[in-house]
C-alpha cells in the first residue's frame, strides 16, 4: 500500500459513529449518529456539538440509520461531512486521494448499499472502498489466532449471533434478535413514565440513566420479591435527578453508594432474600411512613426496572415480544453450522456492542447457554476491552495489512460497473 494513502476507518453505527485512521489505536472521534436539536436552539447539532452542549432536556433527535438501516442519506452525508473535515481534519483533496473501510450492518439491504456506495464515491470521492461486516473485524481484533469464533453482538438496533471462520463470516448462521440499546432504552422510558414523571421526549438523559443505573439479574424471581421492599430499604432503589436548567444542566444519580447497594447481595439464594425481606419488614412496617422519602418533582426512583430492562435481550417473550432470547440465538447460530465446530464455536464466544456492558452480563449469559448446550462441550464467554471500539480496532488492523489496497474497489471499477458487481468482490 502506497505510504501516501491514508485510510479512513468509518464504523457506521446506528447508535455511535466511530472515525479514526486505519493503523491507530483508536478511533479520533466517537460521535452519536445523529442530529439534535434542544428546544432553546433554533439549528440541528451534530453528535460532538450535542455531547458538548449543557442541555441534554428534550433534545429532538434525527438519525439516518433506521433499524440498522441506512434510511436517510442525506442526514448520512451532512454528519459523515462534519465526522471528516471537523473532527478527522481531512480535505476534499485528503479524501480523494484516501481509501475507506466502511462497517456496514450484517444481511443489509442492497438500496442501503447503493445509497452508501453513492455517498462515498459520489458525494465524497474517496479514490477507493472496502466493506467489512462487525464479526469479521471483531474476530480480527480479538480472535485472530483462532481459526473460528462466535461473535455475539448486541448494539444499538439489534443484536446478532454470528458464527466467523477464517475471518469469514458465515452468513448461513448468522441469528439475529430485533432487540437493541435504542428498544431498551424506549422500554425505560415507558416503565418511568408509567410509573413516575412523563420522560417520553427524554431520550439522551434516559439513555445515561440506563447506563449508569440498569444491571443484569442472576436471579430474577428473587430480585422482583426483593424490589417489593418499601422504602430505602429495598436495595435496587435508586433516585435519577433530571436537569433543572438551573442548579444542574445535566442528569445525575442522586446517591452514588446507594446505587451500588445490590453488588454486596448476594448473587442469588432464596434464603437470603427471606432473611432480608424478615429484617427489613418489621421496620418497615414500624417507619413506613417516617421514612417514605418524598422526590423532588425533576426526581424519579428506580427498582425493579434496573434488572427488568436488560431481561429483555434474555427472554423477550416476558414483554409479549416473539422472539427468542439471546441464549436461544446463539445456539441456533451454533446448529446452522457444521457440526465438526459446534464446540469449538461454545467455547470461543466473544461479546462485542454497548449493551454488553451491563454489569453480570457475560455471567448471565453463560448461566442461560449451559442448560441448552450438550454436556460435553465447554462454554467459555470473553469480553473485549472495549466492546464498543472493538470493531473499529478490527478495521484498523484491517487497513493496515499489506494486501488491503488489493482487497478495496476503487472509484473508476464503481464508475464502470456500477455498485452491484463491485460489491460481490466484499463474500456478502
Amino acid at each position: 500500500m502506497g505510504s501516501h494513502n491514508k485510510v479512513v476507518v468509518l464504523d457506521n453505527g446506528g447508535g455511535l459513529l466511530k472515525a479514526g485512521i486505519g493503523g491507530d489505536h483508536s478511533p479520533t472521534a466517537v460521535v452519536p449518529n445523529c442530529l439534535g436539536r434542544p428546544p432553546s436552539s433554533k439549528k440541528w447539532l451534530s453528535g460532538d456539538q450535542l455531547l458538548s452542549s449543557d442541555d441534554h432536556t428534550s433534545v429532538s433527535l434525527r438519525r439516518p440509520l433506521d433499524r440498522g438501516y441506512l434510511v436517510n442519506p442525506d442526514l448520512q452525508k451532512e454528519i459523515w461531512d462534519r465526522v471528516l473535515h471537523h473532527l478527522l481534519l481531512l480535505s476534499d483533496d485528503d479524501l480523494r486521494s484516501s481509501s475507506l473501510l466502511l462497517v456496514e450492518p450484517l444481511l443489509n439491504l442492497p438500496s442501503a448499499r447503493r445509497a452508501s456506495d453513492e455517498l462515498v464515491f459520489e458525494d465524497f470521492g474517496f479514490s477507493s472502498l472496502y466493506v467489512a461486516d462487525p464479526p469479521s473485524l471483531v474476530h480480527l481484533h480479538h480472535h485472530h489466532h483462532h481459526h473460528c469464533s462466535l461473535v455475539v453482538d448486541c448494539g444499538f438496533s439489534f443484536a446478532h449471533a454470528a458464527p466467523v471462520l477464517e475471518g469469514f463470516t458465515l452468513n448461513y448462521g448468522v441469528r439475529r434478535l430485533d432487540i437493541g440499546g435504542k428498544a431498551l432504552t424506549n422500554h425505560l422510558k415507558e416503565l418511568v413514565s408509567y410509573r413516575s414523571i412523563n420522560v417520553m421526549d427524554e431520550t439522551l438523559l434516559i439513555d445515561q440513566a440506563k447506563e449508569r443505573l440498569c444491571f443484569v439479574s442472576l436471579d430474577v424471581p428473587r430480585d422482583l420479591r426483593l424490589s417489593r421492599i418499601r422504602g430505602r430499604d429495598n436495595p435496587f432503589r435508586c433516585t435519577y435527578v433530571l436537569p433543572d436548567g438551573v442548579n444542574h444542566m445535566r442528569g445525575f444519580v442522586k446517591d452514588e453508594e446507594e446505587a451500588q447497594r445490590y453488588l454486596s447481595l448476594p448473587p442469588e439464594g432464596e434464603q437470603d432474600a427471606r432473611r432480608i425481606e424478615d429484617e427489613v419488614m418489621d421496620d418497615a412496617q414500624r417507619r413506613e411512613e417516617r421514612k417514605r422519602s418524598i422526590l423532588a418533582e425533576n426526581e424519579f426512583s428506580l427498582t425493579n426496572e434496573r434488572f427488568l430492562v436488560p431481561e429483555m435481550l434474555f427472554h423477550p417473550a416476558d414483554l409479549g415480544m416473539n422472539e427468542a432470547g439471546l441464549a436461544e440465538c446463539i445456539v441456533r447460530s451454533v446448529d446452522a453450522c457444521h457440526p465438526y465446530l459446534h464446540p469449538v464455536l461454545f467455547e470461543s464466544i466473544v461479546l462485542s456492542g454497548g449493551s454488553t456492558l451491563f454489569p453480570r452480563f457475560a455471567e448471565r449469559l453463560e448461566r442461560e447457554l449451559r442448560p441448552l448446550v450438550c454436556d460435553d462441550y465447554k462454554v467459555k464467554i470473553t469480553t473485549q476491552e472495549d466492546p464498543i471500539l472493538g470493531v473499529w480496532r478490527g478495521g484498523s488492523l484491517l487497513a493496515s495489512t499489506p494486501d488491503f489496497e488489493a482487497m478495496c474497489v476503487t472509484k473508476v471499477e464503481y464508475e464502470e460497473y456500477g455498485s452491484t458487481r463491485c460489491r460481490r468482490r466484499f463474500f456478502h
